[in-house]
């Protein structure tokens, strides 16, 4: 005869024992009475999502600069007070240290004067910056050029081969960047010679809108098609090495240091 007391406890027991036949975190189950105190544990990711990921640019295409001036004086007054305050300096302090009067150095803060060279040469000594820095807040002229569909100047750059038409796409001279960029359109025909033996300074973008072409850069060659870029030193030989679907025509991007 079982006492009911009796009966509750192997009811608990076996009950106990189910329990711990439930499958723990990490996909097995523990036998009686062991419990799992493991995590579970992924594998590491292989592929595209384990690449290290690319370093970002170093320029930020979205900051905006400082407003500028349009008047020189002013800008140049509106410079001098801002690094004589960074170095928490009086304009006392200041005069005393270029010898300027504490009027005359109002009159400049202000831009009611325009000071000589000389005095731009003193202030840059005692504020320790250089004298350009007193003319970066002046706003110079930026050039734009904008050029209508159809209306690209056709022309011949130097060094080009017969047959290959050169449509510049826009120019801007000697700028504030220090750079010469000379966009262009370029067609090849049947009648485009094949010539992978540019050379030229700088560095070059190409961007293929039509056709087909076998390109060149030094030792290796590449088969461009519509929507295929190449980005290169344009020092080393390059150019259309085989033309094998015409017309062809992409986009040519030459950037190289102006001349002093």
């Amino acid at each position: 005869m079982v006492e009911p007391q009796d009966g509750l406890n192997a009811e608990r027991a076996r009950g106990t024992t189910r329990r711990s036949a439930r499958p723990v975190a990490n996909g097995g189950a523990t036998g009686p009475g062991k419990v799992s105190g493991k995590a579970s544990v992924k594998a590491p990711v292989k592929g595209d999502a384990a690449k290290t990921p690319a370093k970002p640019l170093s320029q930020n295409p979205h900051r905006t600069s400082e407003p500028r001036e349009k008047n020189l004086e002013v800008a140049i007054g509106r410079s001098v007070r801002a690094f004589r305050r960074q170095k928490a300096m009086t304009v006392a302090d200041l005069s005393r240290q270029t010898g300027l009067s504490i009027g005359m150095l109002s009159k400049i803060e202000n831009g009611i004067t325009s000071p000589s060279l000389a005095t731009l040469q003193s202030l840059a000594h005692s504020l320790s910056v250089p004298i350009t820095a007193f003319f970066r807040r002046y706003e110079e002229r930026r050039e734009v050029m904008h050029v209508k569909s159809g209306a690209a100047i056709e022309m011949d750059r130097a060094g080009t081969r017969a047959g290959h038409q050169y449509h510049l796409l826009g120019h801007i001279g000697a700028n504030a960047s220090g750079v010469i960029v000379e966009p262009y359109l370029i067609e090849l025909n049947e009648t485009s010679d094949v010539f992978p033996t540019f050379q030229h300074d700088g560095i070059e973008l190409l961007y293929f809108l039509e056709g087909e072409v076998e390109y060149r850069h030094g030792d290796q060659a590449f088969h461009m098609r519509p929507g295929d870029s190449l980005f290169f030193d344009a020092d080393a030989p390059h150019g259309p090495e085989k033309l094998l679907k015409l017309p062809a025509r992409f986009l040519s991007v030459i950037a190289y240091p102006q001349a002093d």
